[in-house]
């Protein structure tokens, strides 16, 4: 199993961003995918979710009214879709399959997002 994180890096406060987790070693359509994220000093934390079927998703409601995540099963793919980025959103974003953990010790490099002016 792998995932590989893109889309993060330097962005303005206000700025947006799309991450991008490519998944592979396990039949992407059948698991509900989840982005995590792990600010410096803190442990990694569930920001986002969404079901096998794209159909319904979950958020951590200090991330409901900017993020928005979304997946393309045909490219066994999840995407992270972030607006209004303000500082504390500066964290490692990480992704994996499940709803409310992740399932998969597969946890890879991740994707760094940094918010500053």
């Amino acid at each position: 199993v792998q995932f590989v994180e893109s889309g993060g890096g330097l962005v303005q406060p206000g700025g947006s961003l799309r991450l991008s987790c490519a998944a592979s070693g396990f039949t992407f359509s059948s698991y509900a995918m989840s982005w995590y994220r792990q600010a410096p000093g803190k442990e990694r934390e569930l920001v986002a979710a969404v079901r096998s079927t794209g159909g319904r998703t979950n958020y951590d409601n200090s991330v409901k009214d900017r993020f928005t995540i979304s997946r393309d099963n045909a490219k066994n793919t999840v995407y992270l879709k972030i607006h209004s980025l303000q500082p504390e959103h500066t964290a490692v974003y990480y992704c994996n399959a499940g709803w409310s953990r992740g399932i998969f010790d597969s946890w890879c490099r991740g994707t760094p997002v940094t918010v500053s002016s």
